[in-house]
């Protein structure tokens, strides 16, 4: 029926988020490590200062905007008037756009730290996995963004339970 879908899409989130989470971090550790024991010499070639500057606002910028974007996909699956699954479909095209975004820009963050040494890096990649934990999709978070109540609501809860 209608939760079966529902499951579906919502378990392909759940991995696909987790993917996505999981991949920078172990980049970024070495970057990080790198930045701190500065015992291996990668040669890398010398940047100018502003693409230091740049990459990092850029970093900067992209991390609000994903929120204002994601915030207005969500509205937009409140409001339209659509049917739970159609909902919870937006909701996890909303979510896969968010998790993107938060992807390049660990990535950035990593590539940005071991090629410019900036500790700026460092507290924007923090800033990264902040939003990572928190926008993790989970039934809880889907009933709280999307307003659910009702039918809806308990139809959503039923993910909670794994099968």
């Amino acid at each position: 029926m209608e939760t079966t879908e529902i499951r579906k899409i919502y378990d392909a989130l759940e991995r696909n988020v987790l993917i996505l989470i999981a991949i920078p971090i172990p980049i970024f550790a070495f970057a990080y490590l790198h930045a701190q024991e500065g015992t291996l010499d990668w040669d890398l070639p010398h940047l100018p200062a502003f693409w230091d500057s740049f990459f990092l606002g850029f970093v900067f910028v992209i991390l609000a905007l994903h929120y204002v974007r994601f915030h207005n996909g969500i509205k937009q699956a409140m409001t339209g008037g659509f049917d739970l699954e159609e909902k919870v479909r937006r909701y996890a095209v909303a979510t896969m756009q968010r998790f993107w975004v938060l992807f390049f820009a660990g990535f950035i963050c990593a590539f940005g730290l071991m090629w410019f040494d900036n500790a700026g890096y460092t507290i924007a990649f923090a800033i990264t996995l902040v939003f990572s934990s928190l926008g993790k999709p989970t039934p809880d978070r889907i009933i709280r963004l999307l307003r659910l109540k009702g039918e809806e609501r308990e139809e959503i809860e039923q993910l909670k339970r794994r099968l």
